[in-house]
């Protein structure tokens, strides 16, 4: 019977093309957490994000792939935000809450003019359910070579993050560098984005890698752990959406969240709860040390 449970949704097509999508922009956002955690560009991947949606809304005009429009916005909404950043006094935080704040609301309005069978659901929150073959082959090329870009330069963007200026003294660029992340985030967003919609694009992008860093002080760990937390959460809320019938994507992202609030809670050293019962047995350990030195005779 458990078994049944399992291989139902997998008799459908469209089930087959939605765990392979998720799974995939899980794997992708999972392994970028990592570093987005780490450089605390955490609002970055939340401009990004929302800034792609005027791309969506006008690929969809034009009737041209969605992801072209996405990824032209979302890289372009980087270069203005280095723009912003670069010739004025605006600092970094509030040149990405303008850009993606503007882009999101030109979006908006355009979902607001076009024809009436635009479904702004759709590109908000996701079509899981609704990717189609192409679609599918779309999102497994770019996360491949998202994936891969990622991998081979693991550990340039690794020293990047952790010190951009011994970086810089081996002969590397941090800009490029950045700009790198930056087009990988770009890139990774267009992937996700067909997953679970723009507006949670950003938990993905996130949640995972903030649940690993809570469960390791190495770094490599962290690039194992934080896809392999992202993909099971996929799986689990594709099975749960599936037999709840609840959003899909919105699921996803709340199987997510429900995992980072349990290693919140119970990480072993970083956990709130975990950190508590650790130090509350160092406490016994060490009264009863205390108590077996003072009956040891003088």
């Amino acid at each position: 019977m458990p078994l049944d449970l399992l291989l139902e949704p997998l008799a459908y097509d469209f089930m087959q093309r939605a765990f392979l999508v998720t799974i995939t922009a899980a794997i992708v956002c999972g392994v970028l957490s990592c570093w987005l955690v780490l450089i605390g560009w955490s609002l970055m991947g939340d401009a990004v994000s929302h800034a792609v949606l005027p791309g969506v809304v006008i690929a969809y005009l034009l009737g041209t792939p969605f992801a072209v429009g996405a990824l032209v916005f979302g890289l372009g909404a980087v270069a203005l935000i280095f723009l912003v950043r670069s010739t004025s006094r605006v600092k970094e935080d509030a040149a990405i809450g303008v850009v993606f704040t503007t882009l999101f609301a030109l979006g908006l309005v355009l979902i607001s003019v076009v024809p009436s069978q635009t479904d702004l659901g759709h590109i908000l929150f996701g079509n899981l359910l609704g990717v189609s073959a192409g679609d599918l082959v779309q999102v497994l090329a770019l996360g491949a070579f998202t994936l891969v870009v990622l991998v081979l330069k693991r550990r340039d963007l690794t020293l990047y993050a952790f010190d951009p200026t011994h970086a810089h003294a081996i002969g590397l660029n941090p800009k490029v560098l950045g700009a790198l992340l930056l087009g990988l985030l770009a890139l990774t967003v267009v992937v996700a984005l067909q997953a679970v919609g723009v507006v949670l694009v950003v938990a993905m992008l996130i949640i995972p890698g903030a649940t690993a860093y809570l469960l390791t002080d190495r770094f490599a760990r962290m690039l194992v752990i934080s896809p392999a937390i992202a993909a099971g959460c996929a799986i689990v809320g594709i099975y749960a959406s599936y037999y709840l019938d609840a959003a899909s994507g919105g699921m996803v992202v709340l199987t997510m969240g429900v995992v980072f609030a349990l290693v919140y809670l119970f990480a072993p050293r970083h956990g709130v709860i975990g950190r508590s019962l650790a130090a509350a047995r160092r406490r016994r350990a060490s009264a009863a040390r205390t108590t077996e030195t003072a009956r040891q005779p003088a």
